[in-house]
């Protein structure tokens, strides 16, 4: 019988005063405990229909939450209430429009946000809420809509369930849908009770007509093994607003949902997401079709996809605004799909591809001559892609590009013929070579005669470049490099960091060297006397000494605010003077693994130093 009634009280066409509703939820109570009878109640009923104010929502979230943590304490005077749960969820049925206002609600509503330690309110101006374990349940889910409702309701919440434990379940995100019609961003992970059995049932208590998440722009969802097609048809009907979606490991998730998604007529969706899912290619030509508010768009671990997939989401033209695309772990992007997307979207500035082991330097090559918008390219785990490719790329792309970056492309290889004569890349303003073991000095040579505008370079884990290589991208850039990252590079001398330091000094902001243990003190010497701007100086695992300190203190101009020392094992206790020096202007300083420095001289320069953080 408890559950019978239940049901009635959930159907979707009933409309009951508050105060009626709360009544009943007392008779379900008396049932089910048989411990008070109804008419003992009746007088606080009596005052709260009086009143018709959130006091009766205050005595309910107290109850509920009071009930939810485990523990059986009611306020003196107050009737005892065995149901709790279900009374709360009673009242997240309730629609704003049925709860009377009155002038002490400003009042109630702090003090209810007092007694909910788990909202925040975030610099934008909006609620947020996180529920993570065996706190994301229904009924606390009820709460946040209950509890946030009059103050504009919540603004954005994530969900991280568990497999121990039930969790939420369609009946909870109901009570979001209801009580928070200004949420804008939904996350949920791992959540398993939420699915296609009862698709995204946010319309109890509403006309079939109406928008349940109306201001919804962004949607999470990862790990969620029974969301499917249903689910991603039920949200493009119930949110029209809907700009950023993003899908992860969701295996009932097919091509028939991610169609009907993409091609309803209300999709504004301008970021898209989808990783590890089980589309085929057909969902990739429905992007290319449908996609023409897409500026953002990530493929990852799309194994069911094909070249074709590709070839026909770039042969559409319907990526018109695409600005941003990333494509990681998929088998089908080949050469000749690289380059229909190069052809089909105009407007692209930035390129990620990631693991795509069939693109190789015919393709990188076309994509480049078709590519004409391209600012930015990253390159990582390509491994069919040799030096040749990078370079011709680099003649090919125009005056737009401004950024490459390469990561771990074990088929580069340190040249040994001569290259044929290629066209310089004026526009490259960063240049990122990363754990590429195979790129050398006579690469690194031409790289540097190709690109003469570089701000910034990072050749970090090159273990196999040496100054000879290095030396001519220093002496023929002509804009001034601001940041250089050479943490790694194990052959690099003095030689050449005295060569950065005199002909950049003057717009050097940045310079790591961790790892180079071929430099000394003469690097220090030649950075004090000619680097002016220099604020962030790396020289972990370097083989200067006290000396070398010394001289970096004595530069005039020098403005250091990050100094990094980590590993130096020859600086000992005598730099503490030309430390306490450098700390005038110091925010940072590293001395961990400075076996020489003791523990009490670190204490003493941070009692002298106390504006900057010192690590020891």
């Amino acid at each position: 019988m408890m559950n019978s009634t239940l049901g009635v009280l959930f159907m979707p066409w009933i409309r009951v005063p508050c105060v009626l509703l709360v009544l009943i939820w007392m008779c379900i109570a008396h049932l089910a405990s048989g411990l008070e009878s109804v008419p003992h109640m009746l007088p606080h009923l009596t005052s709260l229909r009086r009143k018709r104010h959130h006091p009766l929502k205050s005595f309910l979230m107290n109850a509920s939450l009071r009930f939810s943590d485990g523990s059986r304490e009611v306020r003196q005077g107050a009737p005892l209430l065995v149901c709790p749960s279900v009374g709360l969820m009673l009242l997240s049925s309730v629609r704003n429009s049925e709860i009377c206002k009155t002038k002490n609600e400003s009042q109630n509503d702090v003090d209810m946000t007092s007694r909910n330690e788990d909202l925040e309110l975030e610099s934008d101006g909006y609620l947020t809420r996180c529920l993570e374990g065996k706190k994301a349940t229904d009924v606390r889910l009820a709460a946040i809509a209950v509890g946030t409702a009059s103050r504009g309701g919540l603004g954005k919440l994530s969900v991280r369930g568990n497999n121990s434990t039930p969790g939420i379940t369609n009946l909870g995100l109901s009570a979001v849908a209801r009580g928070c019609p200004s949420l804008r961003v939904l996350s949920l992970w791992n959540v398993p009770s939420v699915g296609d059995e009862v698709p995204f049932n946010f319309q109890q208590g509403f006309d079939c007509n109406c928008t349940e998440f109306p201001n919804l722009s962004a949607l999470n969802i990862e790990s969620c093994q029974n969301i499917g097609n249903e689910s991603l048809q039920a949200i493009s009907r119930c949110c029209p607003n809907l700009q950023s979606i993003t899908m992860r490991d969701c295996p009932l998730v097919g091509d028939q949902g991610l169609t009907s998604l993409l091609s309803s007529a209300s999709s504004a969706l301008k970021k898209v997401k989808l990783q590890a899912l089980s589309i085929t290619d057909l969902s990739l030509a429905v992007i290319g079709h449908y996609g023409k508010t897409l500026t953002s768009l990530v493929l990852s671990g799309l194994q069911n996809v094909s070249e074709k997939g590709f070839w026909v989401m770039g042969t559409a033209r319907g990526l018109e605004k695409l600005t941003s695309l990333t494509i990681s772990s998929c088998r089908g992007t080949t050469d000749a799909s690289l380059e229909a997307i190069g052809k089909g979207c105009h407007n692209l500035k930035q390129m990620c591809l990631r693991k795509c082991c069939f693109v190789s330097d015919g393709g990188l090559a076309a994509f480049a001559k078709a590519s004409g918008s391209l600012e930015s390219l990253q390159l990582e785990e390509c491994n069919r892609i040799t030096e040749l490719g990078i370079f011709s790329a680099l003649s090919n792309f125009g005056s737009k590009l401004k950024s490459l970056a390469l990561v771990k492309c074990m088929g580069i290889r340190d040249l040994t013929l001569e290259t044929p004569l290629l066209s310089s890349c004026e526009s490259l303003r960063s240049l990122s070579i990363r754990s590429c073991p195979g790129f050398g000095s006579a690469s690194l040579a031409v790289v540097g005669k190709l690109c003469p505008q570089l701000h910034h370079v990072d050749l970090s884990g090159l273990c196999g470049i040496t100054d000879t290589g290095l030396l001519p991208l220093v002496e023929s850039n002509e804009a001034g490099l601001v940041k250089v990252n050479l943490s790694g590079c194990l052959n690099l001398t003095d030689k050449v960091v005295s060569a950065v330091a005199r002909l950049h000094g003057g717009t050097l902001e940045v310079l790591n060297l961790d790892g180079c243990s071929k430099v000394t003190d003469a690097s220090l010497f030649a950075i004090a006397d000619n680097c002016f701007v220099l604020n962030d100086l790396d020289l972990s695992k370097c083989s200067i000494t006290d000396f070398g300190v010394a001289a970096l203190s004595r530069g005039e101009q020098l403005n250091l605010q990050i100094l990094s020392l980590s590993g130096c094992y020859k600086v000992s206790n005598k730099s503490v003077p030309s430390l306490r020096k450098l700390g005038k202007t110091l925010v940072g300083l590293n001395l961990q693994h400075c076996n020489l420095v003791s523990n009490s001289t670190v204490e003493l320069l941070m009692e002298d130093l106390w504006r900057c953080d010192i690590l020891s």
